[in-house]
């Protein structure tokens, strides 16, 4: 082994290590506000945003130690299939939670969905009025 192949592993193993310690913090503060935060939106939102950014950092660290190209693709199919499938997981549990009432609406600062909600409403109770047979 040669001087530089030395150093250039031992850069390589501190770049490592930073990325799996700051993957586990992400990860950990996802933990966190999973049970710390008080209502459905806001765990949906510390589930979603710190989880994918430390599985990009851990599947990355896990790149830089295992030093062999077929590793890359592998760990690059995986974060992608998590990248796109968080954020649409996230959506559909916070819409059934909206609908659902599990949330506080006090914590919102724009309720951009309440006139949606009630417009829909009103129009699903006026073709079931039109619909349902008349007993007068």
């Amino acid at each position: 082994m040669t001087p530089d192949a030395t150093g250039v592993d031992a850069v390589i193993d501190a770049v490592t290590a930073v990325f799996l310690v700051l993957g586990a913090l992400m990860s950990l503060t996802a933990t966190i506000g999973l049970l710390r935060f008080p209502d459905l939106m806001s765990r949906m939102h510390a589930a979603t945003k710190p989880q994918v950014l430390g599985l990009f950092l851990l599947l990355a660290g896990i790149g830089l130690q295992m030093r062999q190209w077929w590793v890359w693709p592998v760990l690059a199919v995986a974060w992608i299939f998590q990248l796109l499938t968080v954020p649409v997981s996230a959506h559909m549990v916070g819409r059934a939670g909206y609908r659902t009432k599990h949330l506080h609406p006090e914590l919102l600062s724009v309720d951009e969905l309440e006139a949606v909600v009630r417009r829909a409403a009103s129009e699903q109770e006026e073709q079931t009025e039109a619909g349902a047979p008349k007993d007068r």
